[in-house]
Parts: C-alpha cells; structure tokens; sequence
C-alpha cells in the first residue's frame, strides 16, 4: 500500500509538472505572439505618420511636374515650325527631350516614393494564395521569356487560404520578382541558355509563434547577396541597380507588414536569394 501511495504521490506530482510546463509553453507563445503584433503596430502608425507628413509634399511637386512635362512636349513642336537652321532644331529639340526625360525620371521617383510612404488602404478578403500567384505568374511571364530566364511556379495541394489585399500582395510580389529578375540578369550565368530560373513556391506551415501561416518564396538562382549590402537591402533608396529608385524592396515589405506579415531574406553567394514572405491564414484581430 505504501508503495501504491508513493506511486501515486509520484504520479501527481510528473503530472502537475508536465501540465505546468505546457501551460507555460502556450503562455509563453501567447505573450510572443502578442509582442509581435504590438510591433508590427508600432511601425504600421510610424509609416503611416512618415505618409500623412510627406505625401501631401509629394504631391504638390508632382503637379508642377506634370506641367513642366506639358510645357517641353508643346516647345517640341513649335520648334519644328521655327524658320531656322536644321542643325540649331536638331540641337533645340534633343535638349527639350531631354528635359522631358528628365522630368518623366521625376515624375517615376516620386510615385514610386509615394508608393512606399504614402497612406495604405486595406481591402481585405480571403484569396486563395495559389489563384494569386498564378495570375502573377501569367502576367510575367511574356518579361521572364524576355530575359531569358524560366519561370516555375508551385503552388501548395491544400490551396491555402489567406485576407489578404489581393492588388497590393500582387504589387509586394512584382517588386520581388523584377528583383529577382534583375539578380539573374546580373549573374555571370547570364550567358547561357536559360540564364537562370525564377521559382515562386507557395506552401502552408504552422509556425510556433504566429499559428497558421501560407509562405510565399520567391527564389533566384542569380549570384546571391553580400553581407553588406543585405544589411542594407531594405534602406529606402539604396539600391545597387543603375536607374533604380531604391524603393522596390521597402515598398514590398511595408506591404507585407500591413498585413501582419513578414519578409525575410536567405541568401548564398554564388547560388542564388530566397525572398520568404508569410502572412497570417488567420484575420489580424
């Protein structure tokens, strides 16, 4: 009998201690799962602050611009009718092409800069992530062909479902691709036949802190990243493509955590990035 006591004082006590470290666990998870999204808040009303002070700004430069743009198109053609030399036209004409050059490069920055800082508004719906992807997929491909480079995408058998903004997922998802694309074209493989693949993988996973979540890869096999300039990549205008805004990859991010997601980076040189996006299955509360 005293051993049956024993056994059983032994028994209650493992199983106390068992219950006890699984309650800590989900408190534990509750608690991290609760932080995140205080951060993911905090940045969403610091961007949202950094729009409301800029893109007014943004705005009234981009109206003067559009004008100026106007102006040098309507010189452009009024100097053909001028009776003067055709070497002094050819000379007039190319300086206000130029000028209008110039002024559609502005025009481009600052919509890409109101892209990134501007106010983001939200449609959100549940998609099916597979669906999203492939009508991206379409839609790139003729660009991928282009550039020589093979497209693959593979989506998730299960079919995942996320609220998600359907439009602006799609904007998150092009900026990584024509990255992407960029890398590739890039790569000293560049020569060859295809240059590289561009890979967009969809999957479902069950992650520890955040529950349910679908991810999105988007994979290139170009030369990889540095560390240097990965620990710069998401710097609004820093950018190592010539012409570039710098803003593609901020952009794409800002998106990301609007909805409650997250994007990460996993890079090797010499064989290639994974852009890894993951958003909650489940709607933010």
């Amino acid at each position: 009998m005293i051993w049956v006591g024993i056994a059983l004082v032994v028994g209650l006590v493992v199983g106390s201690s068992v219950a006890y470290l699984l309650a800590a666990r989900r408190v534990r998870v509750s608690i991290a799962r609760v932080h995140n999204a205080r951060k993911r808040a905090q940045a969403a009303e610091h961007l949202a602050e950094i729009g409301s002070m800029t893109g007014g700004l943004a705005h009234e430069i981009k109206n003067p611009l559009s004008t100026i743009g106007l102006n040098a198109q309507l010189l452009s053609e009024a100097i053909e009718d001028l009776p003067i030399d055709e070497q002094d036209r050819s000379r007039l004409v190319k300086r206000i092409d130029a000028l209008g050059r110039e002024t559609e490069r502005l025009r481009g920055i600052l919509e890409d800069f109101l892209e990134y800082a501007g106010e983001l508004r939200l449609s959100i719906k549940d998609h099916p992530i597979n669906t999203i992807v492939e009508e991206l997929a379409d839609f790139f491909s003729p660009m991928a062909d282009g550039a020589n480079v093979r497209l693959r995408v593979e989506t998730d058998p299960a079919n995942p479902i996320a609220p998600v903004d359907a439009d602006h997922l799609k904007q998150a998802l092009l900026n990584l691709m024509l990255n992407a694309l960029h890398a590739i074209e890039g790569s000293d493989s560049a020569a060859q036949s295809p240059s590289g693949e561009l890979i967009i993988r969809v999957e479902q996973i069950n992650d520890e802190h955040d529950g349910q979540m679908v991810q999105i890869h988007v994979i290139d096999t170009g030369p990889g990243i540095d560390d240097e300039t990965r620990t710069r990549i998401f710097h609004p205008y820093f950018t190592t493509k010539s012409g570039g805004t710098g803003l593609g990859l901020p952009t794409a991010r800002r998106l990301i955590e609007a909805h409650q997601g997250r994007l990460e980076l996993h890079t090797e040189l010499g064989k290639g990035t994974d852009f890894v996006l993951s958003l909650p299955m489940n709607r933010p509360s």
